[in-house]
């Protein structure tokens, strides 16, 4: 494993200036690792791809919010936000709605969109309108830019810097050189293509329809079943799971919260079926995920037909409820090492290794690499040290990922109901 050069990452300590650092992917992991390096004074760059345009803020789906991820808004978080709903109990149901699995197990849950609009805040102070307040900007707080509409053409080394080139929407091409990249843009990154293209993202044999629906529109049962309780039910080559997350602009007002559910089930890779999920009512065939306005409505009603026939009444009646879902198909990926170009380009988060979503730990993952990456950079680890430990976290959750999954879709679950 080649590890980081001292003199590319040098210590808070031992840097005459700040470092000019540009992060390729700007949701959960780029706004971590962009927080921590302006917290350390560095001037940090932002270029994400998305435009300002789409959804990209609103994305109300679910995460459980795992230790590394308190950890990292206990420590840097400024607008002082409260974040999470409590689940307090883990529960399963049977096919017929009954409960037979119980154990108290505290958790906490919260949603892309509130976790999104603070980290916006605590970076450049952006945030959309009811979230939270943006919080003062501290003398010692490194300069920062965070540019939408900005995909990436390709990175090259000059000299002791490294240069980025562009698309700027319907700008043209721009250039800016620094002294780090950081990868920061997913599974599907696009600098992990570059720099290591034998990592290709590949389908694992099922996906997740993942949505929403209102606390204050649960029945009675469904409400007994769902709030403050983890809710899973398993069966042959099918797993559905709820709980209760933050609702509008973070809210987390009892009745005004949201139930998040995501059903995963199995689809052959070429299949028809897969095919007619991931074709827009435009033709369009998209790749990877199936955003919530795109989904082709009569799709969408005949798995709420399939969820009457397969499902728990209570879980069924989420789906029912449920609007606009959307789809996102379930893959692997795994880059071979953290650092390239003789240190001057890392990958942390999902583009270093894509989780599947049984570990519920994308986010933490996001969260310890910008962690180590600040311990490294006050001097607290050294380069091979934080660049093992990072790998190894990637390794061990990514291959759980894949038991976990492989045993919940192609396997026997032991709580199959």
């Amino acid at each position: 494993m080649a590890s980081i050069n001292a003199s590319t990452l040098p210590s808070m300590q031992s840097a005459k200036h700040p470092l000019k650092f540009i992060i390729v992917g700007g949701s959960l992991a780029g706004l971590m690792t962009g927080i921590v390096l302006k917290r350390l004074g560095h001037s940090v760059q932002i270029l994400e791809r998305n435009p300002p345009s789409t959804s990209f803020r609103s994305q109300g789906a679910g995460i459980v919010a795992q230790s590394q991820t308190l950890a990292f808004f206990k420590r840097h978080d400024r607008t002082n936000t409260q974040l999470t709903v409590t689940s307090k109990l883990r529960h399963y149901l049977d096919r017929q709605g009954g409960e037979f699995n119980m154990e108290a197990s505290q958790q906490h849950m919260t949603s892309w969109d509130l976790l999104y609009n603070v980290l916006r805040a605590n970076f450049d102070g952006v945030c959309d309108s009811g979230y939270c307040s943006a919080p003062q900007t501290e003398p010692n707080d490194g300069d920062v830019l965070y540019q939408m509409d900005s995909v990436v053409d390709s990175v090259e080394k000059r000299g002791d810097c490294v240069e980025v080139i562009w698309l700027n929407g319907g700008n043209g091409q721009s250039t800016s050189s620094a002294d780090i990249v950081i990868g920061c843009d997913g599974p599907s990154s696009t600098l992990r293509a570059v720099v290591d293209p034998s990592a290709e993202r590949t389908y694992a044999g099922y996906l997740a329809w993942r949505g929403t629906t209102s606390e204050a529109a649960l029945s009675p049962r469904c409400y007994d079943a769902f709030v403050e309780k983890f809710t899973f039910y398993h069966s042959q080559g099918l797993q559905v799971l709820a709980y209760l997350i933050p609702g509008k602009c973070g809210t987390r007002t009892a009745g005004e919260r949201l139930l998040n559910w995501v059903w995963y089930c199995n689809y052959e890779a070429e299949s028809e079926e897969l095919n007619d999920i991931l074709t827009d009512d435009d033709g369009r065939r998209h790749r990877w995920t199936m955003p919530a306005d795109a989904l082709s409505r009569s799709v969408w009603n005949k798995q709420r037909a399939h969820a009457d026939a397969v499902l728990p009444p209570q879980f069924a009646e989420l789906v029912r409820g449920t609007e606009k879902p959307f789809v996102q198909l379930i893959t692997d990926v795994a880059a071979s090492r953290v650092s390239y170009i003789e240190g001057k380009l890392l990958l942390l988060g999902d583009a270093l290794a894509g989780f599947r979503p049984h570990t519920a730990a994308s986010t933490n993952q996001a969260a310890h690499d910008a962690l180590l990456l600040e311990q490294l950079l006050i001097g607290n680890l050294d380069s091979e040290g934080w660049e093992q430990a990072v790998l190894r976290y990637a390794r061990i959750v990514q291959r759980s990922g894949i038991d976990m999954g492989n045993r919940s879709q192609f396997g026997h679950h032991p709580l199959s109901g």
